[in-house]
Protein backbone atom coordinates (compact mmCIF):
# COMPACT_ATOMS: atom_id res chain seq x y z
CA UNK A 1 0.00 0.00 0.00
CA UNK A 2 1.34 3.44 -0.86
CA UNK A 3 1.46 6.04 1.91
CA UNK A 4 0.15 9.43 0.83
CA UNK A 5 2.53 11.99 2.38
CA UNK A 6 0.99 14.27 5.00
CA UNK A 7 2.04 15.84 8.24
CA UNK A 8 -1.03 15.26 10.38
CA UNK A 9 -0.74 13.19 13.56
CA UNK A 10 -4.49 12.47 13.47
CA UNK A 11 -4.83 11.12 9.93
CA UNK A 12 -2.72 8.77 7.84
CA UNK A 13 -3.89 7.90 4.33
CA UNK A 14 -2.70 4.95 2.25
CA UNK A 15 -3.84 3.80 -1.16
CA UNK A 16 -3.38 0.61 -3.19
CA UNK A 17 -5.35 -1.34 -5.72
CA UNK A 18 -8.23 1.12 -5.77
CA UNK A 19 -8.70 1.06 -1.99
CA UNK A 20 -7.99 4.17 0.08
CA UNK A 21 -7.49 3.58 3.81
CA UNK A 22 -7.67 6.53 6.21
CA UNK A 23 -6.49 5.79 9.75
CA UNK A 24 -7.86 8.17 12.40
CA UNK A 25 -5.96 8.77 15.65
CA UNK A 26 -6.69 10.73 18.80
CA UNK A 27 -10.06 11.82 20.14
CA UNK A 28 -12.75 12.25 17.50
CA UNK A 29 -14.55 15.20 19.05
CA UNK A 30 -15.78 18.57 17.75
CA UNK A 31 -12.26 20.01 17.47
CA UNK A 32 -10.84 17.06 15.53
CA UNK A 33 -13.97 16.76 13.36
CA UNK A 34 -13.55 20.38 12.24
CA UNK A 35 -9.90 19.67 11.45
CA UNK A 36 -10.49 16.39 9.55
CA UNK A 37 -13.75 17.06 7.73
CA UNK A 38 -12.30 18.85 4.66
CA UNK A 39 -9.77 16.05 4.11
CA UNK A 40 -12.34 13.30 4.64
CA UNK A 41 -14.82 15.08 2.35
CA UNK A 42 -12.17 15.03 -0.39
CA UNK A 43 -11.56 11.31 0.17
CA UNK A 44 -15.31 10.62 0.06
CA UNK A 45 -15.58 12.49 -3.27
CA UNK A 46 -12.51 10.96 -4.91
CA UNK A 47 -12.13 7.39 -3.62
CA UNK A 48 -13.52 4.43 -5.53
CA UNK A 49 -13.32 2.49 -2.27
CA UNK A 50 -12.82 4.08 1.14
CA UNK A 51 -12.04 2.41 4.44
CA UNK A 52 -11.85 4.40 7.66
CA UNK A 53 -9.85 2.68 10.38
CA UNK A 54 -10.89 4.03 13.78
CA UNK A 55 -9.13 1.39 15.90
CA UNK A 56 -6.45 3.88 17.08
CA UNK A 57 -9.09 6.31 18.40
CA UNK A 58 -9.25 6.75 22.16
CA UNK A 59 -12.58 8.58 22.17
CA UNK A 60 -15.48 9.46 19.88
CA UNK A 61 -18.39 11.78 20.67
CA UNK A 62 -21.63 12.56 18.82
CA UNK A 63 -19.91 14.92 16.37
CA UNK A 64 -17.38 12.19 15.59
CA UNK A 65 -20.17 9.69 14.93
CA UNK A 66 -21.86 12.32 12.78
CA UNK A 67 -18.72 12.66 10.67
CA UNK A 68 -18.45 8.89 10.23
CA UNK A 69 -22.14 8.72 9.22
CA UNK A 70 -21.62 11.63 6.80
CA UNK A 71 -18.71 9.78 5.19
CA UNK A 72 -20.64 6.49 4.94
CA UNK A 73 -23.63 8.19 3.29
CA UNK A 74 -21.42 10.11 0.86
CA UNK A 75 -19.45 7.07 -0.24
CA UNK A 76 -22.57 4.94 -0.71
CA UNK A 77 -24.42 7.75 -2.55
CA UNK A 78 -21.64 7.63 -5.15
CA UNK A 79 -21.94 3.85 -5.41
CA UNK A 80 -18.43 3.42 -4.02
CA UNK A 81 -17.25 0.74 -1.60
CA UNK A 82 -17.37 1.62 2.15
CA UNK A 83 -15.67 0.02 5.15
CA UNK A 84 -15.42 1.12 8.75
CA UNK A 85 -12.78 -0.77 10.71
CA UNK A 86 -13.33 -0.64 14.44
CA UNK A 87 -13.27 -3.35 17.07
CA UNK A 88 -13.02 -1.50 20.37
CA UNK A 89 -15.86 -2.55 22.70
CA UNK A 90 -16.59 1.06 23.73
CA UNK A 91 -16.87 2.12 20.07
CA UNK A 92 -19.09 -0.82 19.08
CA UNK A 93 -21.33 -0.07 22.08
CA UNK A 94 -21.58 3.59 21.01
CA UNK A 95 -22.56 2.55 17.48
CA UNK A 96 -25.14 0.12 18.83
CA UNK A 97 -26.63 2.64 21.29
CA UNK A 98 -27.00 5.26 18.55
CA UNK A 99 -28.54 2.72 16.15
CA UNK A 100 -25.93 3.48 13.48
CA UNK A 101 -24.87 -0.13 12.95
CA UNK A 102 -26.71 -0.55 9.64
CA UNK A 103 -25.19 2.63 8.24
CA UNK A 104 -21.64 2.37 9.57
CA UNK A 105 -21.27 -1.44 9.55
CA UNK A 106 -18.12 -1.62 11.69
CA UNK A 107 -15.86 -4.59 11.03
CA UNK A 108 -13.00 -5.89 13.20
CA UNK A 109 -10.39 -5.87 10.42
CA UNK A 110 -9.74 -4.40 7.00
CA UNK A 111 -10.96 -6.73 4.27
CA UNK A 112 -9.93 -6.94 0.65
CA UNK A 113 -12.10 -5.37 -1.99
CA UNK A 114 -14.59 -7.75 -3.57
CA UNK A 115 -13.64 -8.86 -7.07
CA UNK A 116 -15.41 -7.15 -9.93
CA UNK A 117 -18.29 -9.32 -11.19
CA UNK A 118 -16.74 -9.52 -14.65
CA UNK A 119 -13.25 -10.46 -13.40
CA UNK A 120 -13.87 -14.17 -13.89
CA UNK A 121 -15.58 -13.86 -17.28
CA UNK A 122 -13.98 -15.31 -20.37
CA UNK A 123 -11.94 -13.10 -22.69
CA UNK A 124 -14.05 -14.07 -25.67
CA UNK A 125 -16.73 -11.65 -24.55
CA UNK A 126 -19.70 -14.01 -24.73
CA UNK A 127 -20.03 -14.02 -20.95
CA UNK A 128 -19.01 -10.39 -20.43
CA UNK A 129 -21.77 -8.46 -18.64
CA UNK A 130 -20.98 -5.15 -20.37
Amino acid sequence: MQLIPRHDPHLAVRSAGGLTVAVLRGELDLVLVRHLRPELDALVRESAALALDVRPLGFCDATGLGLLAHCARGVRARGAHWQLVGDQPWFLRLVRLTDLGDLLRPEPALRALPAAPWASCSRAGADHPL
